[in-house]
């Protein structure tokens, strides 16, 4: 069966992407997705109550599990880069307080800025995330937990990696 594969930003323009955040909110938003995965619902429903900022976690509440909805628990590792925004965030507010909308308008105009020629959304940073994961180093079980995916195959969409990122792999671990 044919999946629609998302490509994903390469590294060059992610970087630039998180270089082109001007304001802590544009930060908060565009290097959350890069460093998390996030989905959009699940940025945007972000409580205070779900960063714990002693262990420097975010944990979030997904569809599916054994109960019905929103059943399903997953902790996802705040990086050094968006933990003190995040942390700064929640200290002052008890929710996120951006809409689907305005996040979906900040990674636009962040995009446009950074000069990406092509469509960015919040799903083609999820992506992003889940190639830059896998070429740091990070297995597919591992990737699976992050993302919150059932099944590998259903990590595995995520993974649209060039040829050179499969012979580069090859070559370093054969």
């Amino acid at each position: 069966m044919y999946q629609y594969k998302r490509e994903p930003l390469t590294e060059g323009e992610a970087g630039r992407l998180a270089k082109s955040c001007r304001t802590r909110r544009e930060k908060l938003v565009v290097w959350t997705f890069l460093d998390t995965g996030l989905r959009l619902g699940k940025l945007a429903q972000l409580k205070n109550t779900n960063v714990d900022q002693e262990l420097h976690r975010v944990t979030v509440y997904g569809k599916g599990g054994p109960y019905g909805c929103m059943s399903r628990r997953r902790t996802l590792p705040l990086s050094r880069r968006i933990r003190p925004l995040l942390e700064t965030h929640f200290d002052a507010h008890d929710t996120l307080g951006i809409s689907r909308r305005t996040i979906q308008r900040i990674v636009k105009a962040v995009a446009d800025r950074a000069s990406i020629a092509r469509p960015v959304s919040t799903l083609i940073l999820r992506h992003t995330f889940a190639v830059l994961a896998v070429r740091k180093g990070i297995s597919l079980p591992t990737l699976q937990g992050l993302l919150g995916h059932d099944h590998l195959t259903t990590t595995q969409i995520y993974l649209n990696l060039s040829p050179e990122d499969v012979i580069r792999e090859y070559e370093a671990r054969w």
